[in-house]
């Protein structure tokens, strides 16, 4: 498992909040209330831990929404 993504920007320790990313969306569905944009993905936990189960890699899309702060 590598700490650097395909872009060479070195990744995070841990998965990203994705409360705070750009491309998080809460949904009607009770199920899986949470969505990535862009994985097209709705989940019952956060999207960035159903990516890291699933490639074993943190998310490489993680983009802060505007106005918050690290």
């Amino acid at each position: 498992m590598s700490d650097i993504n395909p872009a060479g920007v070195k990744l995070p320790a841990r998965p990203p909040n994705c409360l705070k990313c750009a491309f998080f969306k809460v949904t009607w569905d009770t199920a899986f209330p949470r969505a990535c944009e862009v994985f097209s993905m709705k989940c019952a936990s956060l999207p960035s831990q159903e990516v890291f189960r699933a490639t074993g890699a943190n998310c490489p899309s993680f983009r802060l929404k505007e106005g918050l702060k690290d």
